[in-house]
């Protein structure tokens, strides 16, 4: 992601996601928030492993990225669009069977499709 989209993503649900310094505690920075879910979705790293990386508990990174993605779907709901119906489901599933000879595939986030020859 770009630092220039990560800015825009971060203004649009920075009011979502804020919350107010205590006397005890400094608040998580909506920055952290964002940033720590971004990179959790991105790589499918554990929250015992970014807890690390972060200094964000684990405890609290089970609140924040399930708060996070919330804001991020509702801020670009206009932008992502779901099928509603079964038959919109089963339309994609047969354009990916027809395209990429993926039968049974409804959907993809990226990725690249190598094909491997055995050696004989």
């Amino acid at each position: 992601m770009s630092p220039t989209d990560f800015e825009y993503l971060l203004t649009i649900i920075a009011p979502k996601i804020s919350r107010q310094e205590t006397i005890m505690r400094s608040a998580i920075s909506p920055q952290d928030r964002v940033a720590l879910t971004l990179r959790f979705l991105a790589t499918g790293d554990s929250y015992t492993s970014l807890q690390y990386t972060f200094r964000i508990s684990k405890q609290s990174m089970s609140c924040i990225v399930p708060e996070v993605c919330e804001a991020i779907i509702e801020a670009l709901k206009e932008n992502i669009k779901m099928p509603t119906t079964e038959s919109e489901w089963i339309q994609i599933s047969n354009r990916f069977d027809e395209l990429c000879n993926f039968p049974h595939c409804a959907g993809a986030m990226d990725g690249k499709h190598v094909i491997l020859e055995a050696y004989t």
